[in-house]
């Protein structure tokens, strides 16, 4: 997008730990790493983001000091818990410590400031959260003093002991929050079967429940059409609205631009379905939403209400236990549907920034079942994304355990150039790290341009991290967030407690923080491997009467989404006064593209709205379609089917762009290969040049009127004008209108009928909602796990196999084994819904388990939710072949590669393959938080040592394979694998701690805690 005489630059300096420099030497040379998009102010000015990798400190007497180069990584999170019931508690010790606030004496707090002296002051600020709450929550029994101490010497102490860490409460999204619920409606039924009290099974931590995940896109574009649920089926007549919506009240007809033809879009009249590339005859004025033509009142989006209706039909259910759920169980709250998506409402309305319990302050904490939580740690509060095993065990008031995390220090410096936006420069810090050694740490910002950001820049930076691999972003509070919580709704007296103690407790950044930072290192691209001569192939195809030509790069797919960017109102806005700047211009997009905009909440529509620029995004196809995750989970609309079948004729790599964070392949749909992220004034971009094959700086997005080239440059709307708009149109009034919305609710929520029984009553005939067999053999005393003996192998897996392989999340193909089985219970395809909605119902999430269509097998040689069943030899889809070896006796095995378990934290990735009788994985290395999972559900993560895999170990996956594990298992113990062929080879026992032991002896973490309420 600009010339090569704008180039930036990337300084990097070899250091971690914050903020003492007297402990640290760089690794390496700075060096300069080119970045394609300008950071400095003109063509020579220079930006330094700098990062800090930890030096081998000699200086410390303890033979913990410093963890060596090439030593192990941290372990993961993991749950901590003692087997013995509560015992009595011994009281806090560190109770001295609380003082009142000195210009609120009636608020107290611990001052732990004054507890750590000097060693406080060095530590990084993040840490510092974790002493202050090992000190609050000191009880000598989940968190001991030790533990505290430990924290407070972080220096010395960190990667090499593992330290407790209670949040101050619990986020979830519907999509891994109902499985959660659903686990604690099965524990009451299992506590009562087993002489227990139910009602004593409730959250213990504040939780919060967003229903963010079951929207889909059913609707979209003006002419609103009823497309074919993503499971398929034949196109049936729109469903009739619910009486609980009121009528849509139709403006008057608008006149046509010629002909008697309107080139209206949205709900202004009938006009045509296609876009008009007719201009705009005024302008547009803010509020309320006018018709872009004609500057009539237009009501809410027929696409969103439609879209609200199909949700609430079809997750009725899902929706009555949530309800459920809210009335029974103490210390939960259910967010409705359409209220906004879980992590955006979260930093809207659920952050504290500071925890006011009973005049007793502390810093606000969360973690939350999603990889999106990390988006708080921009508001200066601790968060990070958990699998659903470790959520559960946290709402029931267990602490996470974790090792003591490095901490990475990135200075930012300098001032960003007009052109680059927040999205820029997040893509590229994660660009760079994900390959540098960042993996378990905390990365915490800091420097002069820490100030530069807007509480919205660092939220979308923060958002990033578990992309590569950190396990939270951190930019601690200052002025520019109090700024921030002052526009979104914090009284007075509120602020000015927030910032007394930040300030009392040393938890308040200015900008004499100091220096130096961690290196980035350059990453690779997957390439598509198109030979040479089919590069430039193209497939005509027709649609709407019209013929185009489809070709490698083509997009067929463009979602302003939900995910990451949502939350900052620059870019979004960006996104809006480019597609006016387009229309305005005579620029369209072709008609086959899915265009989608489902933004986070309803404010985002709301500053969109009122800036005026709505109507033109809609103008372009990116029309509202509601509130909630959508194409980024896999939920959005078919592509129509002759664009699907020139797709697959010409084997077109097809493309998607999405303002998201997930880009895996055959994620948004299965003939869609390639998937992008871009900004959200970017995705519009691209989807109005209509393929990613495109040099922004030499070639035109389109002809425009009077056969005039437009380039992106031409439209590319300035940092002053989004400054300008955003300062008018983004108010403090939206988020008293958001608080006002999650106070009331909606109307549909609100008289949705749901029982009130202490055990849910739970319906046979339901497909969305049924009791778990986690369960079924639950008893007061644990029974230790059994040797492995004579297993197959369920799979042989490649590298880098992702959740989404593992436990899909996006639509039901019609020919899987749950599509079958919802069949079978007289459901439609129009009627499956997604896997995601589903996951209430184990039945349906056992058979979804390896389902993905490009999960690569290595027993079947070709992209397929299939494997191979050794007594018969038949190929069968996985959940037929495991069910056949459950009938049998036989326990089941997988076998992996490198980096098993990568991707969303997902709960159904464990709990899959535990239904499906899995009894260990063996792999060359594992994601950090789905190994965890693996252990909290009950199956053993069993590592190939140092240089050894199957292929070495000449393992074909035919073999039968047999695993004893002894009585005094240790972590990290090495184990002795017996194939039937005769060979023997040893293997790791990935335990990292004896808390893990303890969990995987007691069948799971599940068990374990219910076995406390016996």
């Amino acid at each position: 997008m600009t010339g090569s005489s704008a180039r930036a630059f990337v300084t990097v300096i070899a250091r971690e730990e914050l903020p003492a420099p007297g402990y640290f030497r760089p690794l390496e040379k700075p060096r300069e790493i080119s970045l394609p998009f300008p950071l400095g102010r003109g063509s020579q000015s220079r930006e330094s983001y700098t990062s800090c990798e930890r030096g081998a400190w000699r200086g410390a007497q303890s033979r913990e000091s410093c963890r060596p180069a090439g030593a192990p990584r941290p372990a993961p999170l993991t749950l901590t818990w003692s087997p013995a019931m509560d015992p009595p508690r011994t009281g806090n010790p560190y109770q001295p410590a609380i003082e009142a606030l000195e210009s609120h004496p009636e608020k107290k707090f611990y001052n732990v400031s004054k507890l750590g002296g000097a060693k406080y002051d060095t530590l990084p600020y993040s840490i510092r959260v974790l002493f202050e709450s090992s000190v609050r929550n000191c009880d000598g029994f989940l968190v001991k003093e030790t533990d505290a101490m430990n924290i407070l010497d972080w220096k010395t102490k960190q990667s090499h002991v593992e330290v407790p860490f209670c949040p101050a409460r619990v986020v979830l999204q519907d999509f891994t929050g109902i499985p959660a619920m659903v686990d604690f409606a099965a524990m009451r039924e299992a506590v009562r079967n087993a002489g227990g009290d139910p009602v004593k099974v409730n959250p213990a931590c504040p939780t919060d429940l967003t229903v963010d995940h079951s929207l889909q896109i059913d609707f979209s574009k003006c002419a609103i059409q009823n497309a074919p649920n993503p499971g398929g089926g034949e196109q049936k007549p729109p469903a009739r609205l619910s009486p609980l919506k009121p009528p849509l009240r139709k403006p008057p007809p608008c006149r046509g631009q010629s002909g008697g033809q309107s080139g209206c879009r949205g709900s202004c009249g009938a006009g045509e379905a296609g876009r008009s590339s007719g201009a705009f005859s005024a302008q547009i004025e803010n509020t309320p939403i006018l018709c872009p033509f004609h500057l009539q009142p237009v009501p809410e989006p027929e696409t969103v209400l439609k879209n609200q209706e199909m949700e609430f039909g079809r997750n009725r259910e899902r929706l009555q236990f949530f309800k459920w759920s809210s009335k029974v169980f103490e210390n939960i709250s259910i967010i409705p549907p359409e209220t906004g998506m879980a992590h955006q409402v979260n930093l809207e309305y659920l952050s504290r920034v500071v925890f006011d319990v009973k005049d007793l302050l502390h810093p606000d904490s969360v973690v939350g079942t999603d990889s999106h939580t990390t988006m708080v740690n921009g508001l200066g509060i601790l968060g990070w994304g958990v699998g659903g095993i470790e959520a559960e065990a946290v709402m029931l008031g267990m602490p996470l355990s974790l090792p003591l995390p490095h901490v990475v220090g990135c200075e930012l410096t300098g001032t960003p150039s007009p052109l680059a936006t927040s999205i820029d420069i997040v893509l590229s810090i994660t660009k760079h790290l994900r390959q540098a050694d960042v993996a378990g740490k905390f990365v915490e910002f800091f420097g002069s341009g820490v100030s530069q950001l807007s509480v919205a820049d660092r939220t979308t930076i923060a958002n990033m991290c578990p992309e590569y691999g950190a396990i939270l972003s951190f930019f601690p509070v200052d002025n520019v967030t109090l700024k921030h919580l002052k526009h979104a709704g914090f009284d007075k007296a509120k602020l000015e407690v927030t910032e007394a103690y930040l300030k009392a407790v040393k938890l308040f950044r200015s900008d004499e923080s100091s220096s130096r930072e961690p290196e980035y290192s350059q990453s690779g691209v997957k390439g598509f491997q198109i030979a040479a001569e089919k590069q430039n192939d193209t497939v005509p195809v027709q649609y709407e009467g019209n013929e185009y030509k489809l070709s490698h790069g083509c997009i067929v797919i463009a979602a302003v989404i939900s995910c990451t960017n949502n939350c900052n109102p620059s870019v979004m806005l960006a996104a809006g006064l480019l597609a006016k700047k387009a229309v305005e211009a005579g620029l369209a997009v072709k008609p086959y593209i899915r265009t989608s905009l489902s933004p986070g909440s309803g404010m985002v529509t709301h500053y969109l709205s009122s800036s005026g620029v709505l109507p033109y995004l809609s103008k372009l196809g990116f029309e509202v379609v509601g509130y909630g995750c959508s194409t980024c989970v896999g939920n959005t609309t078919p592509l129509p089917e002759a664009i699907r079948n020139a797709i697959k004729q010409g084997e077109i790599v097809a493309c998607g762009v999405l303002s998201g964070t997930k880009n895996f392949e055959g994620r948004l749909c299965d003939c869609v290969r390639a998937n992008y992220l871009a900004s959200p004034p970017l995705v519009v971009a691209y989807a109005i040049a209509g393929t990613v094959r495109i040099d922004f700086d030499s070639e035109p997005l389109g002809t425009g009127f009077n056969g005039k080239s437009i380039y992106l440059r031409d439209i590319w709307p300035t940092r002053q004008e989004l400054h300008t708009v955003e300062e008018e149109c983004v108010i403090s009034s939206m988020f008293r209108e958001l608080k006002e919305k999650m106070e009331k609710g909606n109307k549909r929520w609100n008289l949705l009928e749901a029982p009130e029984s202490t055990l849910f009553p739970w319906d046979l005939k339901s497909t969305y909602i049924r009791c778990p067999s986690f369960f079924d053999k639950l008893a007061k005393e644990a029974v230790p796990p059994a040797a492995v003996e004579n297993a197959h192998v369920l799979l042989f897996l490649g590298d880098s196999v992702t959740t989404d392989h593992i436990s899909p999340a996006g639509s039901i193909a019609r020919s899987s084994a749950a599509a079958k089985y919802l069949s079978s219970r007289g459901l439609t395809p129009r009627e499956f819904n997604s896997y995601g909605a589903r996951r209430g119902n184990d039945a349906v999430m056992t058979r979804g388990t390896f389902a993905n269509i490009k999960l690569l097998n290595k027993f079947i040689g070709k992209p397929a939710p299939k494997t191979v069943h050794f007594p018969s030899g038949q190929t069968l889809d996985v959940f037929e072949a495991a069910e056949l070896y459950q009938k049998e006796g036989i326990p089941v095995i997988i076998l992996a590669g490198k980096k098993y378990g990568l991707g969303s934290s997902r709960d159904w990735a464990a709990k899959g393959p535990f239904l499906l009788g899995v009894k260990a994985v063996l792999a060359e290395s594992y994601e950090k938080v789905h190994r965890s999972q693996l252990i909290g559900i009950g199956i053993a993560p069993l590592q190939f040592r140092p240089g050894e895999n199957p292929a070495t170990l000449g393992l074909t996956g035919r073999e039968q394979f047999s695993i004893m594990f002894p009585p005094d298992l240790s972590p990290r113990m090495t184990l002795d694998v017996k194939t039937s062929t005769g060979k023997v080879f040893s293997v790791i026992a990935l335990f990292e701690n004896s808390m893990e032991i303890t969990l995987y002896k007691n069948g799971g973490s599940l068990n374990f805690v219910a076995r406390r309420f016996l």
